[in-house]
C-alpha cells in the first residue's frame, strides 16, 4: 500500500469542521466522514480507488490543509484529480469577501456569519451525486434519507480499508454501476419502487446508455448532466425537471449541492423553512414564494445563509462540536 502526502491551501477564512458538517448533515454519513478533526472519503476514479483523509493546519488568515492518499499505486495525475475534487467538495476557492461586508450590514445575519466565520459552500461530487441524494431524500427526515445513502454506497460504492480508519469506508457509487442494478435491489434497501426506478433512469442517463432496458424516462434525456454547470440558473433548473423523479424542490437542491449556486435558497426545503421561520421569529406560515422574498434580502448568498442555518441546527441540537479555533477577522 502507497501513501502520499501534500497540501492545499484554501482562500481564507476556512473551517474545516464547519465545511465538513455542512457537507454530511447528519452524524452516520458514511461517504463524507469525520472523524478525531479529519475529513475522511474514498475517491473511485474509475482506474483506481483511494482513501483520502484531510486535516486542517494553520488558521486565521493562513489556513493549510495537509491531505493523505492511500491506494495501491498513485500517479500524479492521480493526486491532481484528489486536489481537484477536494477543491469542489470543500469550496476552497471561493472568496466570500463580499458575503462578509453584506453580513456585517445586517443585524441578523451578521451574528450567524460570526458564530459560522469559515464555512465554505459545501458540494457533492459531481451533480449526478447530487441528484441522487436529492432523490433519496426527496418527502423524507434528513436522517432516514442518509440512512438510505449509506446501504446504497455499502452496496454498490467501492470499499477501502484504509491504515486510519476503523473498518472499511466507501465511495459514493459511480452511475455506471447503478446503470445495471435492478430495481427491486435498490427497494430491498428501504427505497420506495418509484425512487429506485428515479435511480436507474438517471444512473443510466449519467453513464451515457440511455437506452438501455429499464432506464425509463429519465435515462432517455438527451444532454450532459455535468455540462449543467455551465448554464444559467433557471436554463439549469429546467433542463433538471425534465427528468423523471426531479421536481422543483429536487433542481434546486442539485443547483446549491452539486453546482454552487450560492443564489439559491431551496423554498420547497421543509427543514429548511422551519430553520428559516425560527431564525427569523416568524409566526405566520412561510411558503415557497415567502421563502423567495425573505432570501432577496441576501441576494446573491441566499444558499449560503441555508449553510449556515443547517450549521446553527446541528450545533443546538448537539450533534457536533466545534473545535477550538482562534478567531478570525475578516
Amino acid at each position: 500500500m502507497k501513501l502520499v502526502s501534500f497540501s492545499l491551501k484554501p482562500v481564507a477564512p476556512f473551517r474545516l469542521d464547519y465545511t465538513v458538517w455542512a457537507l454530511r448533515r447528519r452524524p452516520d454519513n458514511i461517504v463524507d466522514r469525520w472523524e478525531d478533526g479529519r475529513y475522511q472519503r474514498v475517491f473511485d476514479l474509475g482506474t483506481a480507488v483511494f482513501a483520502v483523509s484531510v486535516v486542517q493546519r494553520g488558521f486565521s488568515r493562513d489556513p493549510v490543509l495537509e491531505v493523505k492518499v492511500e491506494g495501491d499505486k498513485i500517479s500524479p495525475e492521480d493526486i491532481k484529480t484528489i486536489g481537484r475534487r477536494l477543491t469542489r467538495i470543500l469550496g476552497l476557492n471561493v472568496e466570500l469577501a463580499d458575503f462578509y461586508a453584506l453580513a456585517k450590514k445586517d443585524e441578523l445575519l451578521g451574528p450567524l456569519a460570526r458564530e459560522f466565520q469559515g464555512v465554505k459552500p459545501p458540494r457533492f461530487g459531481s451533480v449526478y451525486e447530487a441528484l441522487v441524494n436529492a432523490v433519496a431524500c426527496q418527502q423524507m427526515s434528513l436522517l432516514v434519507g442518509v440512512r438510505l445513502l449509506n446501504r446504497l454506497a455499502q452496496a454498490y460504492g467501492k470499499s477501502f480499508a484504509d491504515s486510519l480508519s476503523y473498518g472499511p469506508q466507501y465511495a459514493f457509487p459511480s452511475p455506471d454501476v447503478l446503470a445495471e442494478a435492478r430495481p427491486a435491489a435498490v427497494r430491498a434497501l428501504g427505497f420506495s419502487g418509484r425512487k429506485a426506478q428515479y435511480i436507474k433512469g438517471i444512473s443510466c442517463f449519467a453513464a451515457g446508455n440511455p437506452g438501455s432496458s429499464g432506464c425509463g424516462k429519465a435515462g432517455s434525456a438527451t444532454f450532459d448532466i455535468e455540462a449543467l454547470e455551465v448554464l444559467a440558473d433557471e436554463e439549469a433548473e429546467t433542463k433538471l425537471e425534465s427528468l423523471e423523479g426531479v421536481g422543483r424542490w429536487s433542481a434546486q437542491y442539485v443547483l446549491l449541492r452539486g453546482m454552487g449556486r450560492l443564489g439559491v435558497f431551496p423554498g420547497d426545503d421543509v427543514g429548511a423553512r422551519a430553520k428559516l421561520k425560527e431564525w427569523l421569529a416568524i409566526e405566520a406560515p412561510l411558503d415557497y414564494e415567502g421563502v423567495r422574498r425573505i432570501a432577496a434580502r441576501w441576494r446573491p448568498y441566499g444558499g449560503l445563509v441555508y449553510f449556515h442555518l443547517l450549521l446553527k441546527n446541528l450545533k443546538a441540537k448537539g450533534l457536533f462540536l466545534p473545535m477550538e479555533r482562534e478567531e478570525v477577522s475578516v
